[in-house]
């Protein structure tokens, strides 16, 4: 037998550290060509680290949340044969697992047995429409035996979901059913969930854009009667060989032509330098929150596609970034970004921005509201854009017309197309 040591590799673009977020395996797994071992953090994106053969897992070469260089480490396997040993020093002594690992799979050659009994209560407050963190293999455990997943307690980083919070799910319902008998019995729990990974990043970059740029807000309602029966009109028209179509490509089909008139706005800052470069490509970030945290996918030369060209794209990179899928290249580049909450969208937000951009347009939610149009009280749907700018580079007129420009549009959406 011989040992085979993967170190953390190369991940391009000058990259010398990143981020250990979460181990899939723990000391004494046996794993597999190509298994899944470990996510790694750069400032952009999850990356999944195989593995390249099969063994033993022998030792571990940090933590989650450890900053680990590039080339040190990562992972020690035993293998069949030499193995690479001694082309790469082995760690002495096996660094502690991090508690309760993922396993995506293990070449065991008896099924584990799949528990039948259904879990009694709720032991986690979580929305109806919140998603839990967990790998696909616990939401298919999770599914087998019945269980919701957000109604689970996660032990993992960030509290993700683990195979033994499941078990733990199911063998303690008996008690937990007992103890929520009474909604007004005492509570002393005390979690705590250490800020790593993606969560580790978005915290970083949301304080670092509050503290440099010069944040306001700009908050305007659209009457988008209009918008909507012509996306409904399309939808049967041309859903079934073209796609269904959502609001927000019609949205960033009207950022793009009013951005003809405000340039100022399709911009970057680079408050170091102070230079401002503005841009003729529109390049529309599209917040999206997955499993791991909001990510914000781009999608590229916006100007230069059809509605459905837009749809598509951005029906693509959302599944992309929920799934982890998502490339360097597909979170990055972004020279303005729009952000939605859909129907969880309120009657108004103040987005942050995402440096070096100047400016993101936030959508809320559509209600039906009694507006008066030429005298008369009519039920019409509305819809508020609650925007962010940049002051240091535009100013309150520039903003403030800018969503005029997108209202216009949207309000009387044959001029999107008129050119």
């Amino acid at each position: 037998m011989g040992t085979h040591v993967i170190k953390m590799p190369d991940i391009g673009e000058g990259i010398a550290e990143v981020e250990l977020s979460v181990w899939h395996v723990k000391v004494g797994d046996l794993v597999v060509e190509d298994q899944v071992l470990a996510d790694v953090m750069t400032d952009k994106a999850m990356v999944d680290i195989p593995s390249p053969v099969h063994g033993k897992v022998i030792s571990l070469g940090g933590e989650p949340g450890e900053v680990m260089a590039v080339g040190s480490i990562l992972i020690s396997i035993e293998v069949e044969g030499a193995g690479n040993a001694k082309d790469a020093p082995v760690v002495a002594e096996p660094v502690k697992a991090a508690p309760a690992p993922v396993v995506e799979a293990k070449p065991a050659p008896v099924a584990e047995a799949k528990p039948t009994a259904k879990p009694a209560a709720a032991p986690v407050a979580r929305d109806a429409n919140e998603r839990p963190l967990a790998s696909p293999a616990v939401r298919k455990h999770a599914l087998d035996a019945g269980i919701q997943l957000r109604l689970v307690q996660g032990s993992g980083p960030a509290g993700r979901v683990l195979h033994e919070d499941l078990d733990a799910y199911l063998q303690q319902g008996a008690t937990q059913a007992s103890a929520t008998a009474n909604p007004y019995a005492e509570r002393n729990s005390e979690e705590q969930i250490p800020v790593i990974g993606m969560r580790r990043k978005i915290a970083q970059r949301m304080q670092d854009a509050t503290r440099r740029a010069a944040h306001f807000s700009y908050v305007e309602e659209i009457d988008v009667t209009a918008l909507d029966e012509l996306r409904v009109h399309l939808n049967e028209k041309h859903g079934a060989t073209r796609g269904k179509l959502t609001l927000l490509p019609f949205i960033v089909r009207a950022m793009v032509v009013a951005l003809r008139d405000f340039p100022q706005i399709n911009a970057r800052y680079d408050d170091e330098a102070q230079v401002i470069t503005r841009l003729g490509a529109v390049h529309v970030g599209v917040a999206t929150q997955s499993d791991v945290g909001l990510m914000v996918p781009v999608v590229r030369h916006a100007e230069a596609r059809s509605l459905w060209g837009n749809a598509e794209e951005i029906a693509r990179l959302a599944s992309a970034a929920r799934n982890g899928k998502a490339s360097r290249d597909e979170l990055s580049g972004s020279t303005i970004t729009l952000t939605s909450l859909g129907a969880l969208g309120g009657i108004v937000s103040t987005p942050v921005l995402n440096l070096p951009e100047v400016a993101i347009v936030g959508v809320n939610r559509i209600v039906e509201r009694p507006m008066v149009i030429k005298g008369q009280i009519v039920v019409r749907k509305m819809m508020n854009l609650s925007s962010s700018f940049d002051h240091r580079v535009v100013d309150g007129m520039d903003a403030a017309q800018f969503i005029q420009a997108i209202r216009g549009l949207l309000e009387q959406p044959a001029s999107l197309f008129l050119e």
